[in-house]
């Protein structure tokens, strides 16, 4: 069999297969009606960037019940979309989504059905911009996330390892992808990673394109893709202050620019690299300077305010950022609202504040300390 008929077999098998066994996802009820509407899809799909389906999926019906249309979510204000964020990670993501939200309204609220014009809006990269012209346009694209990655890096058994094999998978996928049917060709792939060519343990025996699978004939599909040796992530230390006054909690609002920019959070120092913090400083030198960074935009009064203030040690954290590994050092005292002022939250509301996870896996550790008796 030439090789191009056994590249449009294997297509033709998996769209048989997609159509018997594709995922039910909130995002498809509408393609599933042959309603499809692109800020849906790129919804989804920015929710979907470095996110699984299970954690997306509620996020996603949160936001779709509350800005139901591009135009709604361009009107909407950015604490409350920050807001309902919260948890997702990867918070420019949803700083993007507002940008890119009011650049569609501004040109007229439809979404540009190429890929050059989708790659000009903020926060829209190669894959999405791919994935929104298949699945919402119709229009033939060549769709590569990682699932799509690991799938046709077995089928093929490519050797190369990632990401210097990236250029080889995708034009393995363009040869796969067909003329039409390409939004159901790319969400097919996305099943079939998601839920037989899995990470560990693929399920060959029930995967449609097996009789043409290179990498399950090598006895040990597993192996694909091979990716080049990890980088070691390195450790950061931060110190995170909670104060509380009648039990409430002080928050802040992170600059817009930065790591979590713009979300609700604790006060905290700034995280530093463990190989440049001073081993000379003693603990309470430390200590004072990390209220200093942890307060910056408070008064000079409330600044001498905290120094004075009983701080007791609550243990740490451990949070993993895609760069780098947090250790958050917990210290809390108790104030009045006069004495220190700014946006004071009930403690047992915590949930409602849109923090990030990193704080409230913080506040969790604080209310477990505090609250053994």
């Amino acid at each position: 069999m030439q090789k191009s008929a056994v590249y449009r077999e294997i297509t033709t098998d998996l769209l048989n297969w997609y159509q018997r066994h594709a995922r039910i996802l909130p995002w498809r009820t509408e393609a599933q009606q042959n309603k499809v509407d692109p800020y849906r899809v790129w919804l989804s799909e920015i929710m979907l960037q470095q996110t699984t389906t299970a954690h997306a999926a509620p996020y996603y019906l949160k936001f779709v019940e509350r800005w139901p249309t591009v135009e709604a979510l361009a009107a909407a204000q950015e604490a409350d979309v920050m807001a309902e964020w919260a948890g997702l990670g990867y918070y420019s993501r949803a700083r993007n989504l507002i940008k890119c939200a009011k650049e569609v309204v501004a040109s007229g609220g439809k979404f540009p059905d190429n890929e050059q014009g989708l790659l000009a809006l903020p926060g829209i990269g190669r894959y999405t911009a791919a994935a929104i012209v298949a699945i919402a346009f119709g229009k033939r694209a060549v769709v590569v996330d990682a699932n799509v990655e690991r799938v046709v890096s077995r089928l093929f058994a490519i050797e190369t390892p990632l990401p210097a094999s990236r250029p080889i998978i995708a034009e393995e996928t363009d040869k796969l992808t067909p003329d039409s049917a390409a939004g159901d060709f790319a969400q097919a792939m996305m099943d079939i990673g998601a839920t037989i060519c899995v990470n560990r343990q693929p399920t060959c025996a029930i995967c449609p394109m097996m009789p043409h699978c290179e990498g399950q004939k090598t006895g040990n599909p597993a192996v694909f893709p091979i990716k080049a040796p990890k980088k070691i992530r390195p450790t950061r230390i931060g110190y995170a202050f909670i104060v509380t006054s009648k039990d409430q909690i002080l928050l802040i609002r992170r600059p817009d620019k930065g790591l979590l920019g713009g979300m609700r959070a604790l006060p905290s120092s700034e995280w530093l690299d463990q190989s440049k913090i001073t081993t000379t400083a003693s603990d309470a030198e430390t200590e004072q300077q990390a209220i200093k960074e942890a307060f910056p935009s408070f008064p000079a009064q409330a600044q001498k305010n905290l120094m004075t203030l009983a701080w007791e040690k609550q243990g740490h954290i451990e949070h993993i950022f895609t760069h780098f590994a947090l250790e958050l050092r917990i210290f809390s005292a108790e104030t009045t609202s006069d004495m220190i002022e700014g946006e004071y939250w009930p403690i047992d509301e915590i949930d409602l504040a849109g923090l990030p996870t990193v704080f409230k896996k913080a506040v969790k550790k604080y209310l477990k300390q505090t609250r053994k008796a």
